[in-house]
């Protein structure tokens, strides 16, 4: 039942109104340019053509002439770039906007999966097709396509804007993101808030039929991955031992997949479902607004769904097992990873305490890195939230702004020290069908959403520019 309300990206399924003979508008056409570039992240750095980031740069500066000219622009890292457009209080703090546009890799074996080439930009059946489509290259195109046209009309704003194109979102942000979070303070600059890439527009939603839903992610789980490595005896297979490293190991990752973290209804699942069960009314909207009765049934009924599951719970994933080297001898080591998502509030240090008294087995070593822990829950009574969702409103009033938590992660962890309110909105939408694209084969984006983002990139700018 609640699978449509909490899906993180989901959106508006309209057929476009571009024509062939309209033609694609610029904003479609520079979306189009920008997925030509292959700006991708690859886990191994030394695999990353940096070539393709600086002509990339190269690329905005030529197609955006005005906000390079009018803007300051500081490159940060080699190929993040951060853009100050100064407001006429300067003693009001700025907002910052954030996004990024490294992709993610094409997985090596899919790409004649794909409808149109991955990097082609390729524009056929009312959708813009290529890597970087959604993730996150039409935040970037739809933010500067809203500059560009401000500056133009001679727009100033009263607080100062920035806005940040990061480099290495995909693979952590330690370059882009962390750099300039170094730069705002070396520069003594704290932020009144930042809106990040996360939530989205939502369309067609089984539970609210017939109202768009607009979702701004207050928080997000925090990405932690701890391996795991057992040792034995090893030896000849026909001679088994006892004490065997990966059958050691397998029961251990077995207790942790058998036994999942406890199930939580907290903000802010728990208020995007209050309101939503207001604008429902009736039974359904009884259920989701009265939670001090109704706490249980809503738990069991979204334990059921991963997705949904997802949205109540620390998360536990075993991803990755290394052992053995020849089908006739036991190995004397085994090791596996296991990714875990964190709700908000569980630091890593509690996960790690958890995970060890959980598998209980002090010949199991048990490494962790210095994950650094997520950001707090932005408060929905906050400047942000309402200049967000006035923006919102005010660029699409038949959606209803809701509150989520973004189970996936972003830079947005970086920002804590100069950000006191994280919010979390992409300027766009997308089908239910094409969630499934992102980072995946045939990611796409309608050729009206990218238009529609251009006027909300617009809205969200203007709000955040007021004293």
């Amino acid at each position: 039942m609640l699978t449509g309300l909490l899906v993180a990206a989901v959106a508006l399924s309209a057929p476009s109104r571009v024509t062939a003979a309209s033609g694609p508008s610029p904003a479609v056409k520079h979306l189009a340019q920008a997925i030509q570039f292959q700006t991708v992240s690859f886990q191994e750095r030394s695999q990353i053509d940096y070539a393709q980031f600086r002509a990339f740069q190269q690329f905005l500066a030529e197609t955006y002439p005005r906000t390079f000219s009018a803007l300051q622009v500081a490159t940060v890292a080699d190929y993040s770039l951060l853009l100050t457009w100064p407001g006429r209080q300067p003693e009001l703090k700025p907002v910052l906007l954030d996004a990024h546009y490294d992709v993610v890799p094409i997985e090596p074996g899919t790409e004649q999966e794909w409808t149109q080439p991955p990097f082609a930009g390729a524009i056929s059946d009312g959708y813009l097709w290529g890597r970087g489509a959604l993730d996150d290259k039409a935040s970037v195109i739809a933010t500067l396509e809203a500059v560009e046209t401000l500056v133009g009309e001679g727009f100033q704003p009263e607080r100062t804007l920035l806005f940040s194109f990061a480099h290495d979102e995909e693979i952590g942000g330690t370059e882009g993101a962390a750099n300039i979070v170094r730069h705002l303070q070396d520069k003594g600059i704290e932020l009144q808030y930042m809106i990040a890439e996360g939530g989205l527009i939502v369309e067609g939603n089984p539970l609210l039929p017939g109202r768009a839903m607009a979702m701004i992610g207050l928080a997000e789980k925090t990405y932690v991955t701890l391996t795991l490595r057992a040792k034995g005896a090893g030896g000849h297979s026909s001679m088994p031992v006892q004490d065997n490293a990966i059958v050691r190991l397998s029961r251990a990752l077995t207790r942790l997949h058998e036994n999942p973290f406890a199930a939580q209804l907290k903000p802010p699942v728990s208020d995007m479902l209050k309101i939503v069960g207001a604008e429902l009314g009736g039974l359904k909207g009884f259920v989701l607004q009265n939670q001090w009765l109704t706490r249980p049934l809503l738990l069991a009924t979204m334990a059921k769904d991963s997705m949904t599951n997802s949205m109540i719970r620390t998360t536990t994933a075993v991803t990755m097992f290394d052992a053995g080297i020849k089908e006739n001898v036991i190995s004397q080591q085994a090791e596996a990873k296991v990714n875990f998502r964190l709700m908000p509030g569980f630091s890593p240090q509690q996960l790690l305490d958890a995970v060890t008294e959980l598998v209980d087995d002090e010949n199991i070593e048990i490494e962790s890195q210095q994950w650094k822990p997520g950001p707090p829950v932005a408060d929905i009574e906050g400047e942000g939230y309402q200049r967000v969702k006035s923006a919102i409103n005010e660029s699409y009033p038949q959606a209803l702004v809701v509150p989520g938590l973004l189970t996936a992660t972003t830079d947005s962890a970086h920002y804590v020290e100069v950000a006191p309110q994280i919010y979390r909105f992409h300027p766009f939408s997308l089908p239910v069908t094409d969630t499934k694209t992102i980072h995946s084969t045939d990611e796409r984006i309608s050729l009206e959403a990218v238009e529609r983002s251009v006027r909300i990139s617009r809205a969200l700018i203007e709000a955040a520019a007021q004293r």
